[in-house]
């Protein structure tokens, strides 16, 4: 497979880009400015969420997915080793899941999990497993991948609990919840489940990748490509604005991620089929939506129909990230353009930095050709 290196495109040379990528991983685990921290002993490594100062499946999974895209294997090993020593839920209602939040001692902030860590560990462990091969125990990758993929699917049957993913083949926000997020929704992950899992989930797992692939053209508005953070299963923004730290229904924070999801679905998958072709009309509309605003308008909060409210983005270089990712799929001047801008963007520093420069980095790999299918 061939993967498109956009930077090229807008001029920049191999060894730039190469270097620029180099650099942002160095950073974020080793520079001046990481939130990637070792135990004493090293065996164990995690990202830290420096807004809340934990660490989170989402962030440990994140960097399992950078360690394998840059062949970091020993990081990764010290990441995964995190998981499954302070993460991994031994008992419980939530057996077999990973506890979403734990602080930075190893102690669990929470005992349920949030799906979006699962499935990033998953195809995370299933890439390890064919870029470096199975070992033992732990780290028997590919195993633990399977294991880890049924267990989503069966928990009800295996252990009396909730599934992720639902009867129809939708993900959950989480898994006693009947609502989802439309950033968690990865068909282009779930394409590999099929071919990685075991036998019998096989069918189960391609049909989460169809249904995925239709909610998502319900979740983004069709004349601006926005998403809400959550909705319900229909796609319509939910709208509990008591719960979960005030509103979801707009496009905010979670909501970057579904444009630059929908941008590797685009270079992952089949480009010519309706779903790819609805992928770059998307990313078209969503770009030419932020290029329609005034420039201090362009990292503000958003209704999805593209109504303008107050405030600004929390993620801003996130934001900026997302934007750029989405031009696998998109075309024309805006989309180099953004490319443009988000190479022109550094990294963020302070406390919000951990969630933008995760964003910033994916960018980096998805937009130089090197987010690949291991």
């Amino acid at each position: 497979m061939t993967y498109r290196n956009v930077f090229l495109e807008i001029g920049k040379s191999p060894a730039e880009i190469e270097q620029r990528v180099n650099d942002t991983f160095n950073e974020i685990f080793y520079g001046a400015d990481r939130f990637f921290e070792t135990t004493e002993d090293g065996s164990m490594g995690y990202l830290v969420d420096t807004g809340n100062n934990d660490t989170r499946t989402e962030g440990i999974s994140y960097g399992m997915m950078m360690c394998v895209q840059m062949n970091k294997k020993k990081e990764f090993d010290q990441l995964w080793k995190w998981a499954m020593t302070n993460m991994y839920l031994e008992d419980g209602e939530n057996k077999g899941y990973f506890a979403w939040s734990v602080d930075q001692s190893g102690r669990k902030n929470a005992d349920g999990p949030a799906p979006d860590g699962e499935e990033f560990f998953a195809m995370a462990l299933i890439f390890a497993s064919h870029r470096w091969g199975d070992g033992e125990g732990i780290y028997n990758y590919g195993l633990k991948a399977k294991e880890l993929l049924r267990v989503c699917l069966h928990h009800e049957e295996m252990y009396g609990g909730h599934n992720m993913w639902n009867e129809d083949g939708l993900i959950k926000f989480v898994p006693g919840l009947e609502f989802t997020d439309p950033s968690y929704h990865l068909p282009h992950f779930y394409d590999l489940f099929a071919k990685n899992c075991f036998d019998e989930d096989k069918e189960l797992w391609k049909k989460c990748a169809a249904a995925s692939r239709e909610y998502l053209k319900k979740a983004c508005h069709p004349v601006t490509g926005l998403s809400p953070e959550y909705s319900y299963y229909n796609g319509k923004p939910y709208p509990d604005h008591e719960h979960f730290g005030g509103r979801h229904d707009w496009f905010y924070s979670d909501a970057y991620r579904t444009i630059a999801n929908i941008g590797l679905d685009y270079e992952w998958a089949d480009k010519n089929t309706d779903f790819g072709k609805w992928c770059k009309n998307t990313a078209n509309n969503l770009q030419m939506f932020f290029e329609s605003l005034p420039i201090d308008k362009r990292r503000g909060i958003y209704e999805i129909d593209g109504t303008v409210l107050e405030g600004t983005a929390l993620h801003p270089v996130g934001l900026a990230a997302t934007i750029a990712q989405a031009s696998l799929a998109a075309d024309g001047e805006i989309a180099l353009k953004a490319v443009e801008e988000f190479w022109n963007t550094p990294l963020r520093s302070g406390e919000r930095r951990y969630f933008d420069n995760c964003l910033y980095l994916f960018a980096m790999l998805a937009l130089s050709g090197n987010y690949r299918i291991w």
